[in-house]
Protein backbone atom coordinates (compact mmCIF):
# COMPACT_ATOMS: atom_id res chain seq x y z
CA UNK A 1 0.00 0.00 0.00
CA UNK A 2 2.38 2.11 1.05
CA UNK A 3 4.43 1.43 -1.91
CA UNK A 4 1.83 2.50 -4.21
CA UNK A 5 1.34 5.94 -2.72
CA UNK A 6 4.74 6.81 -2.82
CA UNK A 7 5.08 5.89 -6.65
CA UNK A 8 1.40 7.67 -7.16
CA UNK A 9 3.15 10.81 -5.59
CA UNK A 10 6.33 10.53 -7.29
CA UNK A 11 4.00 10.09 -10.93
CA UNK A 12 1.81 13.28 -9.71
CA UNK A 13 4.50 15.46 -9.13
CA UNK A 14 6.53 14.68 -12.14
CA UNK A 15 3.66 15.35 -14.08
CA UNK A 16 2.58 18.75 -12.03
CA UNK A 17 6.42 19.67 -12.87
CA UNK A 18 6.78 18.57 -16.77
CA UNK A 19 3.14 21.32 -16.55
CA UNK A 20 4.61 23.87 -14.85
CA UNK A 21 8.06 23.59 -17.67
CA UNK A 22 5.74 23.44 -20.41
CA UNK A 23 3.79 26.39 -18.79
CA UNK A 24 7.40 28.25 -18.69
CA UNK A 25 8.76 27.87 -21.54
CA UNK A 26 5.54 28.90 -23.59
CA UNK A 27 5.48 32.34 -21.38
CA UNK A 28 9.04 32.93 -21.96
CA UNK A 29 8.69 32.13 -25.75
CA UNK A 30 5.33 34.63 -25.61
CA UNK A 31 7.38 37.11 -24.12
CA UNK A 32 10.48 37.20 -26.45
CA UNK A 33 8.42 37.18 -29.33
CA UNK A 34 5.75 39.88 -27.91
CA UNK A 35 8.26 42.41 -28.38
CA UNK A 36 9.48 42.76 -31.89
CA UNK A 37 12.76 45.03 -32.09
CA UNK A 38 13.86 45.00 -28.76
CA UNK A 39 17.66 44.09 -28.18
CA UNK A 40 19.73 43.59 -24.90
CA UNK A 41 23.32 44.23 -24.28
CA UNK A 42 25.30 43.48 -21.42
CA UNK A 43 28.89 44.29 -21.01
CA UNK A 44 31.32 43.69 -18.24
CA UNK A 45 34.19 45.66 -18.09
CA UNK A 46 37.02 46.56 -15.40
CA UNK A 47 37.83 50.30 -15.39
CA UNK A 48 41.14 51.18 -14.15
CA UNK A 49 42.21 51.76 -10.60
CA UNK A 50 41.60 55.20 -9.30
CA UNK A 51 42.96 57.54 -6.49
CA UNK A 52 40.16 58.16 -3.89
CA UNK A 53 37.75 61.31 -4.86
CA UNK A 54 35.25 61.25 -7.67
CA UNK A 55 35.86 60.51 -11.31
CA UNK A 56 34.02 61.16 -14.66
CA UNK A 57 34.11 57.67 -16.71
CA UNK A 58 31.39 58.43 -19.85
CA UNK A 59 34.13 58.10 -21.95
CA UNK A 60 35.55 54.81 -20.72
CA UNK A 61 31.20 53.74 -20.81
CA UNK A 62 31.29 54.43 -24.56
CA UNK A 63 34.29 52.23 -25.27
CA UNK A 64 33.86 49.37 -23.23
CA UNK A 65 30.36 49.48 -24.97
CA UNK A 66 30.30 50.66 -27.81
CA UNK A 67 27.10 49.00 -28.84
CA UNK A 68 24.86 52.03 -27.24
CA UNK A 69 25.65 53.84 -30.98
CA UNK A 70 23.30 51.14 -32.24
CA UNK A 71 20.12 52.20 -30.00
CA UNK A 72 17.79 54.78 -31.08
CA UNK A 73 15.83 54.43 -27.79
CA UNK A 74 16.58 52.54 -24.87
CA UNK A 75 17.64 52.62 -21.06
CA UNK A 76 21.45 51.92 -19.81
CA UNK A 77 21.53 50.42 -16.52
CA UNK A 78 24.75 50.90 -14.90
CA UNK A 79 25.93 48.75 -11.73
CA UNK A 80 29.44 48.65 -9.69
CA UNK A 81 30.03 45.25 -8.29
CA UNK A 82 31.49 46.77 -5.00
CA UNK A 83 30.57 47.97 -1.65
CA UNK A 84 33.03 50.72 -1.18
CA UNK A 85 32.80 52.53 -4.48
CA UNK A 86 29.49 54.08 -5.95
CA UNK A 87 27.87 55.50 -8.91
CA UNK A 88 25.85 58.92 -9.83
CA UNK A 89 25.49 61.37 -12.21
CA UNK A 90 26.82 64.91 -11.72
CA UNK A 91 28.63 68.17 -12.90
CA UNK A 92 31.16 67.37 -15.94
CA UNK A 93 32.56 70.71 -16.30
CA UNK A 94 33.79 72.26 -13.77
CA UNK A 95 37.12 70.48 -12.00
CA UNK A 96 36.31 71.92 -8.75
CA UNK A 97 33.10 70.14 -8.06
CA UNK A 98 35.05 66.48 -7.77
CA UNK A 99 36.68 67.79 -5.08
CA UNK A 100 34.19 69.65 -3.35
CA UNK A 101 31.62 66.40 -3.56
CA UNK A 102 34.83 64.02 -1.81
CA UNK A 103 35.11 67.12 0.63
CA UNK A 104 31.51 66.98 1.61
CA UNK A 105 31.22 62.78 1.43
CA UNK A 106 34.30 62.98 3.88
CA UNK A 107 32.25 65.03 6.25
CA UNK A 108 29.27 62.65 6.43
CA UNK A 109 31.13 59.85 6.84
CA UNK A 110 34.51 60.54 8.34
CA UNK A 111 37.26 58.40 8.80
CA UNK A 112 37.97 57.34 13.08
CA UNK A 113 34.59 57.36 13.68
CA UNK A 114 34.87 54.71 16.44
CA UNK A 115 33.66 52.03 13.42
CA UNK A 116 33.17 48.36 14.47
CA UNK A 117 34.17 47.01 11.31
CA UNK A 118 38.11 47.51 10.94
CA UNK A 119 39.37 44.68 9.42
CA UNK A 120 39.99 46.14 6.44
CA UNK A 121 41.38 49.45 7.01
CA UNK A 122 40.65 53.08 8.36
CA UNK A 123 39.05 53.80 5.73
CA UNK A 124 36.76 50.48 4.63
CA UNK A 125 33.85 51.37 6.80
CA UNK A 126 33.07 54.92 5.22
CA UNK A 127 33.89 53.85 1.93
CA UNK A 128 30.64 51.02 3.09
CA UNK A 129 28.57 54.52 4.30
CA UNK A 130 29.21 56.62 1.15
CA UNK A 131 28.55 53.68 -1.52
CA UNK A 132 25.34 52.91 0.23
CA UNK A 133 24.26 56.76 0.56
CA UNK A 134 25.61 57.62 -3.00
CA UNK A 135 24.24 53.83 -4.45
CA UNK A 136 25.01 50.97 -6.74
CA UNK A 137 23.44 51.59 -10.03
CA UNK A 138 22.11 54.19 -12.46
CA UNK A 139 19.63 53.63 -15.01
CA UNK A 140 20.16 56.52 -18.33
CA UNK A 141 18.22 56.97 -21.28
CA UNK A 142 19.52 56.23 -24.45
CA UNK A 143 18.31 58.45 -27.19
CA UNK A 144 19.73 58.01 -31.14
CA UNK A 145 22.83 56.03 -29.58
CA UNK A 146 24.14 58.19 -26.69
CA UNK A 147 23.52 58.55 -23.07
CA UNK A 148 20.66 61.03 -22.89
CA UNK A 149 22.26 63.47 -20.39
CA UNK A 150 22.32 67.11 -20.13
CA UNK A 151 24.80 69.29 -21.40
CA UNK A 152 26.52 69.25 -17.69
CA UNK A 153 25.88 65.87 -16.69
CA UNK A 154 28.72 63.26 -16.94
CA UNK A 155 28.55 59.72 -15.50
CA UNK A 156 30.91 59.43 -12.30
CA UNK A 157 32.33 56.62 -10.03
CA UNK A 158 33.42 57.01 -6.68
CA UNK A 159 36.30 55.73 -5.78
CA UNK A 160 35.91 55.85 -1.74
CA UNK A 161 38.91 53.57 -0.80
CA UNK A 162 42.38 54.98 -0.93
CA UNK A 163 43.62 51.99 -2.71
CA UNK A 164 40.76 50.89 -3.92
CA UNK A 165 41.94 48.63 -6.74
CA UNK A 166 40.20 48.35 -10.59
CA UNK A 167 36.38 48.60 -10.37
CA UNK A 168 33.88 46.63 -12.23
CA UNK A 169 31.17 47.99 -13.91
CA UNK A 170 27.92 45.65 -15.51
CA UNK A 171 26.00 47.49 -18.17
CA UNK A 172 22.69 46.31 -19.39
CA UNK A 173 21.05 48.02 -21.95
CA UNK A 174 17.81 47.26 -23.52
CA UNK A 175 15.60 49.30 -26.31
CA UNK A 176 14.82 49.64 -29.56
CA UNK A 177 17.89 49.75 -32.20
Amino acid sequence: MRGRLQRRCSTFISLIIKISLVLIFRFCSIAVSSVPGIEWVQRTFDLPPYKRGCHIITQQIYKAVPEIRNFRVGIAHIFVMHTSASLTINENASPDVPLDMEDALNKIAPEGHHYRHLDEGLDDMPAHVKSSIMGCSLSVPITAGRLNLGIWQGVWLNEHRDYGGSRRLCITIHGQC
